[in-house]
């Protein structure tokens, strides 16, 4: 098997070929040829999961770096990752094996070593520039629903977008399904108004109160979601942001939560 075919399996592709745009055509014909989709989208899953920059792509992909840096560009504007990563969950939601009952909520902070948009100073850290990865979970850890921001915003800020951003699933029968039935989270979304929203939306919230509930017992239906947060950083590009470009690091977590997913479907 080729390192294009171990890093964009049969099935991965098949679903990559439903949402990447058709290639651009030149009307006065000539030009260089242009690299096949499955090459150029391997060597960006090696760039996302191994960290290297694009400089260091190896040349046993085809594309070089800023080939394939340009057709990143080019489709995360396009936004297939997202509808990558909604397919990927339609196949899953159609087997059974989303588990809609207990979902999570949380964050991760890591630093911003070029600044950007969507990063902010880290009020804990000597206000040094940060991103934010919020993401929402199935009750095993499957991402439902992602964001990115500042290290400035507070985490009760982005439970409703995250909500609303979850894209209708199918179900392995009945209509297609995009709200939990309960929604966990910690002391940080400890807030009257979101339970009140959540409430009217339909949505039982198991939200963490501040001196109420213990810190001890906060884990035993939020473990998924701080696994998961475990399972980003298996994608090396996530463990700092290079990018300078928001939309760009919000691709990249797009990527490894797609991943994680057909990890999932390919069992």
């Amino acid at each position: 098997m080729s390192m294009v075919e171990r890093l964009v399996p049969d099935g991965l592709w098949e679903l990559f070929q439903k949402v990447v745009p058709q290639a651009p055509t030149r009307p006065q014909g000539g030009g260089r040829r242009r690299y096949g989709d499955r090459e150029v989208l391997a060597a960006i899953i090696f760039v996302a999961t191994t960290g290297c920059t694009w400089a260091q792509l190896p040349p046993a992909f085809g594309p070089s770096g800023p080939t394939a840096h340009r057709r990143f560009t080019e489709w995360s504007r396009a936004r297939v990752w997202a509808k990558l990563h909604r397919l990927v969950l339609d196949e899953l939601g159609s087997r059974g094996e989303l588990d809609w009952s207990r979902c999570a909520i949380d964050s991760v902070n890591m630093r911003a070593l070029k600044g950007g948009d969507l990063t902010g100073p880290n009020p804990v850290d000597r206000g040094k520039k940060r991103a934010k990865i919020h993401l929402i979970t199935d009750r095993g850890g499957l991402p439902l629903s992602m964001a990115v921001s500042g290290a400035n915003l507070h985490d009760s800020q982005a439970l409703q977008p995250l909500v609303r951003g979850i894209a209708p699933v199918r179900s392995p029968r009945g209509p297609r399904r995009r709200k939990p039935a309960k929604l966990h989270g910690d002391k940080g979304y400890d807030y009257d108004h979101l339970r009140r929203w959540l409430q009217r939306r339909g949505v039982v919230h198991r939200l963490a109160r501040k001196g109420v509930d213990s810190s001890q017992r906060l884990g035993r239906h939020r473990w998924q979601v701080e696994r998961t947060m475990a399972w980003l950083a298996g994608c090396r590009r996530l463990h700092r942001r290079y990018e300078r470009t928001g939309a760009h690091f919000l691709a990249f977590v797009g990527i490894a939560c797609t991943l994680i997913c057909y990890r999932r479907l390919a069992k």
